[in-house]
């Protein structure tokens, strides 16, 4: 019983408490605040459009950071597969065109959509192209880096995974195929989360 009189006497106070004295608290540290999602972050749209991840909310989300002159862009055509093969159970798959790696991004969206369109008839949403490293990076490649620190990228076509619940679930270095049986199980992992 004293143990709640005090308790009570205390929560008392604190409602009390002048709002000055209420604002000089310390700062909350990172546990104690709520983690940030994938779903609070957008892309401007290859189109000029955003892409609003907090759109795609309860579904996998599967980041790519991609290149029109790179070895790795063939890619486009296992990415695309992938997006026909899932996107009816919920799959989104987003490309994000960078010019960070290489100077193989480095053409406009016209071109951009030229490479991925025309040759290799992507369908899945692409953003406009951004910075994935370092100072310049893109709000969501910052919080990714934030939260997997080991998993950046260091190429174009780098992989990360969202989960149903916005969190980064996995991320695929350069050489990971779209087709890999690793990615695949991961993705479908999600799809049955």
């Amino acid at each position: 019983m004293m143990m709640r009189r005090t308790l009570l006497y205390a929560v008392a106070g604190l409602v009390a408490a002048p709002r000055t004295l209420l604002a000089q608290a310390p700062p909350l540290s990172q546990a104690q605040m709520s983690q940030v999602s994938a779903y609070a972050f957008r892309f401007k749209a290859l189109s000029g459009n955003d892409i609003a991840l907090a759109d795609f909310a309860g579904k996998p989300i599967l980041v790519v950071n991609t290149a029109s002159q790179c070895g790795y862009t063939p890619q486009y055509a296992g990415l695309q597969k992938l997006w026909a093969r899932y996107r009816d159970r919920g799959l989104v798959i987003i490309g994000v065109p960078s010019n960070d790696f290489g100077g193989q991004e480095p053409g406009g969206a016209s071109e951009i959509a030229k490479t991925a369109h025309d040759e290799y008839h992507v369908t899945f949403p692409l953003a406009a192209k951004a910075g994935v490293k370092g100072a310049g990076a893109h709000p969501f490649y910052r919080w990714a880096a934030a939260e997997r620190p080991r998993d950046t990228p260091r190429w174009n076509f780098h992989k990360y995974l969202i989960g149903r619940d916005g969190r980064l679930k996995a991320a695929f270095t350069s050489a990971v195929d779209p087709s890999d049986p690793g990615l695949i199980v991961a993705i479908e992992t999600e799809l049955g989360a």
